[in-house]
């Protein structure tokens, strides 16, 4: 059974069992404390917290997951990999054990013709927790599993929780008995390789508190309504129904494998080092190819690092298998082919997709080729320094800044005769991952903060915004916070956060910065609002100051919005969709928003882009702009179900999550988008729009920058008066200002060239005199001295190289080591001919020498090096170094 009418299979036997099916959310996660969402359950997070109602009491979904903690064990073990699907089914306050228990049991083992899975009742066996006696009970005689098939396991195996304070229950695992060739017999309490788990059903129906790891918490009492929420992984049925060893030769996976031996000759089930390397390779393509598509583009931090790091993994395998040239293309196309069954929307958006990876894959190529460079310094200034060890620093700067993978140091080291402090760089991994885990701590400790905001969202309800028609609204404060704190009241200079039933203030949100205004109570206390944000679904938070008065609970408020700043963000978010619009008709699809900020009268636009945009494109895309202005055309904005407005073309942002039920806003027959935030009435009240100019942001990132309205016209005017000076200067028309400049330039340029040749002849003419002053070391004939101060660095290499040809001739061992200050900062070169080479001497050890004594560093070549230092005072005693060298080494 093929993984795509597995999950077709799901989703239809629980619909007809009354369950809504919900779409798999993006892997970009809308949670703070999660990178990417990592279980089926995330989406629906909100509803197990208690912060949004569910839209129905029954749910199911297959979820698109990304996990990449044990990155390191992918292709060496059957279950790590890095992507997965997850079905779920879930139940808020509906059914519960036992409905969970019969529903998995008669999927499973219903047979195919029936629409079920078809596995064999007798290789099913059930884990329980310790305690679970009512789900024992129910799979012994209701669902009717032997005793014999039931294991009780501790809290670690079969209790969940989210990590903090919050929902938590028993769970219970469903596993399939591979047989004995996969290990011996005695259950999952005994071997988890032979009875696989591909089920876990979680009974939500305790409350947990503050406490650390697994089993570290105490239980506070009975959850209100007792929840299920189960995942079966799409993945590990698909390999027990496909009758294979592993989840890497299943169809989706399988079929990369295949590509990746055709690319490289490599068989697979040839070698075990060349099937990892094939695991890694399917496992991540596929989970890049999924990345990208939900709006994942390579960068150094975040979400974007992991794709980076699994890319480069992925292309740094197959180069260990021998492929030499670009293969991400085809590897590819292969994921697109078979994912896309799945996920339809991963074929629409094709090109953006191997646009993105095709850019990374040229990207890391090129940075294999820096990293090599960097890597054979390190090892000559290790071989330098008598070390045969490679510094654990040296191979982890090699990885983390330049995304050198470690496997290709350790070979490239060894190579060279060198090990590498292998230890050291796991120290500095290690140190690495545990700064990352406290920041993730630090950032679930977030869902302790977030009680205060969502108690008032449980007795007050929902922030109702009129700010789409109002700029100012009566209301009453239902919440209030002074220094994080709930407060019954608040005096003056307090900083607050106040909650309305009511407001016209917009909460920062889908690129559009928050609104700024004053709350005025009937009491005459003021509060100044400098930001506003909703910190859980529906509550919106006003932060500010009280400038006068008391602030309390209850009372009556009149909230009024800071009109003229409200006006210049909506010129700019109404902007951003015009920019958005002409980039996609100038470039194509692929120009995909991948971000925006719309402050007062300026914005930025991010947007999907393999190189840079031509100036002559971006002019053209200014001016459509400003004539779509001159058009004066509506703005209207209406809310539509989420599949018509997909129906009229509307565009979606990447990484935004939708309801059932979107706002759409329209300009005229220009441009469409799903957007929550404000915008202007006509085009026509934006007036000008001056792009500023675009730039690279990220590996296939581009971002534009503008200016709106009065800021775009101060510009231009400031632009129109420096050219106003500028022909004055050169007495011409402003049209003659490009050839009048290069002009002067180009004599500019000629009289630079000039002086460098006379500099050049005036420190070529001291070469006589340098090498008439050459004395004997041991039979060398030395030359050694300081030059005018400012004499370049290319200045003093010539003068090197020509007094070592004047002093070396008729077989005589020469060396010429040269000083120089340039400044503040001494500067050496030093040059041997073969004869002196011949006697061991040597121009990278001299300068290496001189150098430390200056207080620097230097290298090079046998016969030419260069260095230099901080301290100019020791010029003197770096040229005792070189001479006492050449001394010892004649």
């Amino acid at each position: 059974m093929e993984s795509a009418e597995i999950r077709r299979r799901w989703l239809r036997f629980f619909e007809e069992r009354g369950h809504t099916v919900v779409p798999s959310a993006s892997l970009i996660a809308d949670d703070p404390t999660l990178l990417l969402v990592n279980a089926g359950m995330v989406p629906f997070k909100p509803y197990f917290l208690g912060e949004v109602k569910p839209p129905a009491p029954r749910a199911t979904s297959v979820q698109k997951c990304v996990r990449t903690p044990d990155i390191e064990e992918v292709g060496k073990t059957t279950r790590h990999g890095t992507f997965f699907q997850m079905c779920g089914n879930f139940s808020f306050g509906d059914y519960f054990k036992e409905g969970a228990a019969k529903f998995a049991w008669e999927l499973l083992t219903s047979a195919q013709d029936d629409g079920g899975y078809g596995l064999d009742p007798e290789k099913l066996w059930i884990t329980v927790y310790e305690d679970d006696d009512e789900a024992e009970t129910i799979w012994r005689d209701q669902v009717g599993v032997p005793a014999e098939r039931i294991q009780r396991l501790g809290k670690k195996d079969n209790f969940w929780s989210m990590g903090v304070p919050g929902p938590c229950g028993p769970c219970s695992e469903i596993n399939y008995d591979r047989g004995p060739s996969f290990g011996a017999e005695g259950g999952p309490a005994v071997n988890d390789e032979r009875y696989v788990e591909i089920w876990n059903l979680v009974f939500m129906q305790y409350e947990r508190g503050a406490g650390d790891g697994k089993e570290d918490f105490p239980i506070l009492g009975d959850l209100p309504a007792k929840n299920i929420d189960t995942g079966l992984g799409l993945e590990r049925l698909a390999m027990i129904l496909q009758g294979v060893r592993n989840m890497y030769e299943t169809d989706t996976l399988r079929v990369v494998i295949d590509k990746a031996t055709e690319l490289t000759g490599v068989r697979y089930g040839q070698a075990h080092e060349s099937d990892v390397s094939l695991r890694v390779v399917s496992d991540h393509i596929r989970t890049s190819v999924m990345l990208i598509g939900d709006g994942v583009t390579p960068g150094n931090e975040g979400r974007g690092y992991v794709l980076r790091r699994i890319m480069r993994r992925a292309i740094r395998n197959m180069r260990m298998l021998g492929a030499t040239g670009e293969v991400v293309a085809e590897l590819v196309g292969v994921v697109l082919a078979t994912m896309g069954q799945q996920y339809p929307e991963l074929l629409t958006d094709r090109k953006r997709i191997e646009t993105v990876a095709l850019g990374e894959e040229a990207a890391f190529l090129k940075t294999l080729k820096t990293g090599t460079n960097i890597l054979d310094t390190a090892v000559s200034d290790t071989k330098a320094a008598g070390s045969g060890v490679l510094a654990g620093d040296k191979a982890f700067l090699l990885h983390d800044t330049w995304g050198f993978p470690i496997d290709l140091t350790l070979e490239m080291a060894s190579e060279q005769g060198l090990s590498v402090d292998e230890e050291g760089f796991r120290r500095l991994m290690r140190e690495q991952r545990d700064r990352a885990k406290a920041d993730a701590r630090a950032k679930k400790q977030g869902h302790a903060d977030l009680s205060a905001y969502r108690e008032v969202a449980d007795t007050a309800g929902s922030t109702v915004f009129t700010g789409y028609t109002d700029d100012r609204t009566e209301s009453t404060v239902v919440g209030l916070l002074v220094d994080g704190l709930p407060a019954p009241a608040a005096s003056e200079g307090d900083e607050v956060e106040v909650v309305l039933d009511r407001t016209p203030f917009y909460a920062e949100g889908g690129g559009q910065l928050a609104d700024a205004g004053r709350i005025r109570l009937d009491s005459g206390a003021v509060i100044e609002i400098r930001d506003v944000q909703k910190p859980v679904p529906g509550v919106y938070v006003h932060k500010g100051v009280v400038q006068v008065g008391e602030v309390t609970l209850g009372a009556t408020a009149h909230a009024a919005i800071d009109l003229v700043r409200r006006r210049a963000i909506a010129r700019a978010h109404s902007a951003t969709h015009l920019t958005h619009q002409a980039l996609r008709d100038a470039l194509g699809p692929t120009a995909a928003q991948a971000g925006s900020e719309n402050s007062p009268g300026r914005f930025r636009f991010d947007f999907g882009s393999p190189a840079a945009v031509p100036g002559a494109v971006l002019s053209d895309v200014e001016q459509k702009i400003n004539e779509v202005l001159a058009r004066e055309l509506d703005v209207t904005a209406e809310v539509l179900p989420i599949a018509e407005a997909k129906r009229q073309g509307a565009i979606a942002e990447f990484g935004e999550k939708y309801g059932e039920h979107v706002r759409v806003v329209t300009i005229g027959d220009f441009s469409k988008e799903l957007c929550g935030g404000t915008h202007v009435a006509n085009t026509a009240q934006l007036g000008l729009v001056k792009l500023l100019g675009e730039s690279s942001i990220g590996s296939g990132v581009r971002r534009v920058e503008a200016l709106v309205g009065v800021d775009a016209y101060k510009f231009l005017a400031r632009e129109h008066t420096l050219v106003s000076q500028i022909t004055d200067l050169v007495k011409g028309r402003p049209e003659e200002l490009p050839e009048r400049i290069s002009g002067v330039l180009g004599r500019l340029r000629e009289a630079e060239k000039e002086i460098e040749r006379f500099r050049a002849e005036k420190v070529l003419a001291a070469a006589g005199g340098l090498a008439d002053g050459a004395e004997d070391v041991k039979g060398v004939a030395l030359v050694t001295g300081q030059v005018p101060d400012g004499t370049g660095a290319d200045d003093l290499r010539k003068l090197v190289l020509d007094v070592r040809q004047r002093v070396g001739g008729a077989g005589r061992a020469a060396v010429v080591a040269l000083f120089t200050v340039a400044g503040g900062r001494p500067l050496t070169v030093v040059a041997t001919n073969e004869a002196a080479r011949e006697r061991g001497v040597k121009a990278g050890e001299l300068v290496r020498a001189a150098a430390k004594t200056l207080g620097g560093g230097g290298g090079g070549k046998d016969d030419v090096a260069q260095g230099g230092g901080s301290n100019p005072d020791a010029v003197g005693e770096a040229v005792e170094a070189v001479r006492r060298l050449v001394a010892d080494k004649a």
